[in-house]
């Protein structure tokens, strides 16, 4: 087989960089301590990120268009929401407790509201002033039966509280709490998250009534809570089990503590680089350091063994650790290469979150691979020479057979395993073929997780919680209460009730009913929407209305030319929601903008702009966004790390059967996916790109030491043989490191997160097989018929 030979100006490049790393000890030691120093004081300053994750790019049409939404109305999911299954709520003892509950949390700082039945208020006509009163319906803490019974008598002849504060049967009753803009998206939020939760559990124990939270900001507080909690755990045990297998291979405990040392610092510099660029800790960067401990021990274990290999071969120090660096420095920077474009392709999705994502884990790949090439040689060139049990590892009987074994079937039975594959292939593809793409808001829970036990309880009682909005420009000033776009409205309001997924809405128009009711004496068939002549006639209460503005200040502007119509609905995922989304948008397209009596859609300048958003809709959006980028992102991936190969090996058949190794375990891991269930979704779906890059690894291993042993002028097949027995050793404990340092991951609270670890564990062991057996087959078939066809044509 014909490979480029490695050229003098690039073997003279690597023993410069050898000399100048080895000559300069101390200052290289001083220069990454100082840096290590300041990025650690970045590391100290990094906080979580509480936002909702910013995944569509700010030039997409939804994100502008729920930007716009929030800064006219403020975030939309700032309800958290405390539920209870009870017939006893109007029991004098419970009621008080709710009572005082209520009271409680609206006195916390940082909130803003609280709705429960027991701090609701009525609307009643005052003649002589021409104005409304609202008027508490608890307006003191009762102290007798017949007063709280009272009470729910009043609640109930409302219908705008049915459904809203009390299930439609009475069973279950909510209190919603409204967080204070400016506590929503800081570290406040979670003191005050855990304080209404301890009040609530508080009223709970007391009652013996099981208290249920749900809502957007307890919802992502808890995430981050548990991706906080995640980091540290993960990050401890990245090292532990690295460590162990560690010292289970070299049998040293200096190796085990050089190896950490160097990989800590990584560490450190990867988290700085969060800072620096001015990111914060997401559900994706809390994952790094743990990442960054599993990939870069590799370097380690490859600048070690060649060390202790070649220091078993001169018994000279200072030359071994030069070679090492000269032979390794090249194949391990081609191997973070791709593990590198692994990563950074992810910076071409637009997608913020993916973008801090790939930016930082990339940068902290070349770093770490830096720190291992200079740090590595330069503590072992200060360290004793290796004794022969350290030595020993690199003829580790177990290891050498499994490695023999190898050999011989590459060697005598490469047919089969060509079938073999084909086989696994081809069951692997037909399971690709039954994998569903779906993702729900809190489907990386478990479901037994009591968030997700408790959002099921609420959706089951009040239909969600997750925020669907309309937003709606009339286009011109007074628009929102002009009759004909109130009747509009309304209809819209028609259509969403005909889907169980939606609560009831809130809007102006329901505003309006509950007015209307209160102008009529408070008689409940009267909650409806009032004809043009009524209105007229509610107008001259007006100014009860702007002396109450806070009543509408949430959903109309002050122009009164937007408004908005709030629905909640259930997580029903993202394959209903996008059908909901196409259905739900034709209708308000055709509810506000169609003209029926001349059949036509009215001209464009006379359309009302009636848009559906929010919390709900910009996670479906986002989701569909990284779904079809991270397929084009692993597609980016294998052609740029091709285009690596290539810049090595100038030859089509070996940049071929470079990648073809490296893709047959993509294609098996999406077998797996399909057969199990395990749907794609953003977390799964990152799983191809950072995998192949990792993978591609063993076959820039295997392939530059196949072409070091050529260039001795050995034969294909003792070539062959030479690659597997010195370089399989190395990748076999790379696959180890590997296989068991992203196993580390099945611990977490996030199914997506477990899903991620076992599908690129299984991804890299099969990847370090498929290199290690079917590239070598690959290249002893593929030269051996290129050798036949010489013969024949000579």
């Amino acid at each position: 087989m014909s490979f480029i030979k490695n050229s003098s100006f690039l073997n003279t490049f690597w023993q410069r960089i050898s000399n100048l790393i080895l000559e300069h000890r101390l200052k290289w030691l001083c220069l990454i301590g100082v840096v290590t120093i300041f990025m650690g004081w970045m590391a100290s300053r990094l906080e979580l990120s509480y936002e909702l994750a910013k995944i569509l790019p700010q030039n997409d049409p939804n994100f502008k268009l729920y930007e716009d939404f929030k800064a006219r109305y403020g975030e939309d999911g700032n309800v958290m929401v405390i539920a209870i299954e009870t017939d006893k709520i109007y029991d004098l003892p419970v009621f008080n407790g709710w009572y005082d509950l209520s009271k409680k949390i609206k006195g916390l700082d940082g909130i803003k509201n609280v709705a429960s039945n027991a701090n609701l208020f009525e609307i009643m006509r005052n003649d002589s002033l021409k104005k409304f009163d609202f008027k508490p319906i608890v307006a003191t803490r009762p102290t007798q039966q017949w007063q709280v019974d009272s009470i729910h008598a009043k609640v109930l002849n409302y219908p705008f509280y049915k459904g809203f504060v009390f299930s439609n049967d009475e069973k279950a009753h909510l209190m919603a709490v409204t967080f204070d803009q400016s506590k929503m998206n800081s570290k406040g939020r979670i003191a005050i998250t855990k304080e209404i939760q301890k009040e609530a559990e508080a009223f709970g124990e007391a009652h013996k009534i099981k208290v249920h939270f749900s809502g957007m900001p307890f919802i992502r507080t808890n995430f981050m809570s548990k991706v906080r909690d995640e980091l540290i755990m993960f990050t401890v045990l990245a090292f532990s089990i690295t460590s162990l297998i560690l010292y289970l291979f070299f049998r040293s405990k200096l190796v085990v503590i050089f190896a950490v040392l160097v990989v800590l610092i990584s560490v450190i510099w990867s988290v700085g680089f969060i800072y620096l660029f001015g990111f914060k800790i997401t559900i994706l960067t809390g994952m790094i350091p743990p990442l960054i401990i599993v990939i870069g021990i590799p370097n380690s274990i490859f600048l070690i063994n060649k060390y202790q290999e070649e220091y078993l071969r001169t018994k000279n120090q200072m030359l071994s650790l030069g070679t090492s660096i000269e032979k390794i420095g090249k194949t391990t920077f081609l191997a973070n290469l791709t593990t590198f474009i692994g990563f950074f392709v992810f910076y071409f999705t637009g997608s913020p979150f993916l973008v801090e994502f790939g930016l930082v884990a990339s940068l902290g790949v070349l770093a770490t691979w830096i720190i291992s090439l200079i740090l590595i040689p330069i503590i072992f060139s200060y360290a004793a020479t290796p004794k022969d049990k350290q030595i020993r590892h690199l003829e580790n009987k177990n290891t050498t057979r499994i490695l023999e074994y190898i050999n011989f079937i590459v060697h005598n039975r490469r047919t089969r395993l060509y079938w073999f594959t084909i086989a696994v292939v081809a069951a692997s593809v037909y399971g690709i073929m039954q994998i569903k793409a779906v993702g729900f808001v809190v489907d990386d829970l478990p479901e037994d997780d009591p968030i997700y036990e408790d959002l099921k309880m609420i959706e089951k009682n009040f239909h969600g919680v997750i925020p669907f909005e309309v937003s709606i420009d009339t286009k011109y000033p007074n628009g929102v209460f002009d009759p004909a776009i109130l009747t509009k409205i309304k209809v819209l309001q028609n259509e969403f009730a005909k889907h169980p997924e939606f609560t009831k809405p809130i809007s102006v128009v329901e505003g309006l009913k509950f007015i209307y009711q209160g102008y009529r004496g408070g008689d409940s068939k009267y909650y409806q929407l009032p004809g043009a002549l009524e209105l007229q006639k509610l107008a001259e209460y007006t100014g009860s209305i702007k002396g109450k503005e806070n009543m509408f200040a949430a959903f109309i502007d002050s122009t009164k030319q937007y408004t908005r119509v709030s629905f909640q609905s259930g997580d029903v995922g993202t394959v209903r929601m996008n059908r909901l989304y196409d259905t739900l948008q034709a209708k308000t397209d055709t509810i506000f903008n169609f003209d029926r009596e001349a059949n036509q859609w009215k001209p464009k300048e006379a359309q009302i702009d009636a848009k559906l958003t929010g919390n709900g809709v910009v996670f479906t959006k986002g989701n569909n966004y990284l779904l079809g980028n991270l397929k084009e992102s692993t597609l980016l991936a294998i052609v740029l790390i091709s285009i690596v190969m290539a810049t090595q090996f100038l030859n089509y058949r070996t940049i071929l059967i470079s990648t073809i190794p490296s893709i047959i375990p993509l294609i098996i891991t999406g077998g797996v996916m399909g057969y199990f269930g395990i749907p794609l979704k953003p977390s799964t779906t990152l799983i191809f790109s950072i995998a192949f890059g990792i993978a591609s690894d063993g076959t820039i291993y295997f392939l530059t030491k196949y072409k070091e042993e050529l260039s001795k002028g050995l034969s294909i097949g003792e070539a062959v043989t030479q690659t597997i027995k010195l370089t399989g050793i190395s990748m076999f404990y790379t696959a180890i490191i590997l296989f068991f340092g992203f196993g580390i991951f099945v611990a977490s609270g996030f199914k997506g997160t477990v899903f991620l670890g076992l599908l690129i564990s299984m991804t890299l062991l099969v990847g370090m097989i498929s290199n290690l057996v079917v590239l070598p087959s690959f290249i002893m078939t593929l030269d051996k018929r290129q050798t036949d066809k010489k013969l024949k044509n000579g």
